[in-house]
């Protein structure tokens, strides 16, 4: 039986970015979706703007779920996501976030070769100015944010179920991300961009205090936690440095 896609939405008062996430899944080459839009109680039309698309996502074979109700913040509502997603697949795409038209259809047909537990692909990252450029997927033995883009990142259900984010800090993404590595689960890359990454979040403020509290973030519930070396340290410094630098 081919294999069917989960992907979480998270929100809150996404109303102004959340059409062309939306349209983005709509506009997929593969009907094999589940989409579940998990909100936060927001107070704008993000609901409403949700639930606009629920006739032409039917009419397409897509089966959209809205749950809107108060939560912990995002890993809070990403983990009662995958929670309630039932596809074989889960991937996961932020609010302001798009897929390329084929990227279900990708991951799709490399998981039913059966050779990984997870991927992750390339991604264009758009600027504020309106440029962008692509950020590659590699697999390296020195682990690195760089090489990993989690709007790309889909994973066998049974897996992200096993393994909740911790809730402990913006980047328990990562976090799960470098578990599952430890862990010693399959993983694969395309070098294919399947997503589009709007810059500008709360991962990518300028403030020195925030950069400090995101380096502690980073090296504490990312590296230290899974097990890895103080010498991370370096690296959660270097590429706050190189956000500075690129904007």
């Amino acid at each position: 039986m081919p294999e069917t896609v989960s992907i979480v939405t998270v929100t809150y008062n996404s109303e102004k970015t959340l059409g062309i996430t939306m349209e983005s899944v709509l506009n997929q080459t593969c009907s094999r979706i589940e989409y579940l839009i998990i909100d936060g109680a927001s107070s704008d039309g993000t609901v409403a703007l949700a639930e606009s698309y629920r006739q032409r996502m039917e009419q397409k074979g897509i089966c959209l779920r809205v749950i809107s109700e108060k939560d912990s913040g995002i890993y809070d509502a990403m983990n009662k996501g995958i929670r309630l997603a039932t596809g074989d697949i889960i991937g996961i795409l932020n609010s302001d976030d798009w897929y390329e038209p084929d990227a279900v259809e990708t991951v799709v047909g490399e998981f039913e070769r059966g050779e990984c537990d997870l991927l992750f692909s390339d991604i264009r990252l758009h600027k504020a100015d309106g440029s962008s450029f692509v950020k590659k997927a590699r697999l390296r033995k020195f682990q690195t944010s760089r090489d990993w883009n989690h709007p790309t990142m889909f994973v066998k259900a049974q897996v992200y179920k096993g393994h909740p984010f911790r809730n402990q800090g913006i980047h328990d993404d990562y976090g799960c991300y470098l578990q599952l590595v430890r862990e010693g689960y399959s993983i694969g890359t395309l070098d294919k961009v399947l997503a589009n990454f709007r810059m500008g979040g709360v991962s990518n403020h300028k403030s020195l205090k925030e950069a400090l509290g995101r380096i502690r973030d980073r090296y504490l519930w990312c590296y230290r936690v899974n097990g890895y070396s103080r010498w991370y340290l370096v690296e959660c410094v270097a590429i706050e440095v190189a956000k500075m630098l690129l904007g």
